[in-house]
């Protein structure tokens, strides 16, 4: 009897070590993401910007409604890269990826892709109206 329950014992506890030792483990320092975004009567704006990343480029693609775009590749900066997105032709010109004025459809979804083509961080916003 004795013997049986140490066995019963260990096969539980070797049994409850996989499954602790498989669980996912949170990162202190995974990446992150914030996406802000705006409308006017005439102009869409969205930025999003990576946070906890490592090191190397990334694009930032964008979704809202039906519409989708992309960023050029850019490469981090400490742990952080930095993406704008533009419909007014002053603020393409000084470096935002260009979007149409009615890119915005109430919402945006943004993306962080690393270099193997992985999304690596993403959320989700509801858009300031001004």
């Amino acid at each position: 009897m004795k013997l049986t329950m140490i066995k019963t014992s260990t096969a539980l506890a070797a049994i409850l070590a996989v499954l602790v030792t498989s669980l996912p483990v949170a990162d202190a320092n995974a990446a992150s993401i914030r996406v802000k975004c705006e409308t006017r009567a005439n102009q869409s704006k969205v930025s999003v910007d990576g946070n906890n990343l490592a090191a190397g480029n990334y694009v930032a693609k964008i979704i809202s409604g039906s519409h989708t775009k992309k960023s050029p590749s850019k490469h981090t900066v400490g742990d952080e890269v930095e993406f704008d997105f533009d419909s007014d032709p002053g603020n393409v010109a000084a470096g935002a990826t260009r979007i149409g004025r009615n890119f915005i459809q109430g919402q945006v979804t943004g993306q962080l892709i690393n270099e193997q083509g992985f999304t690596v961080a993403q959320a989700t916003r509801a858009c300031r109206s001004r």
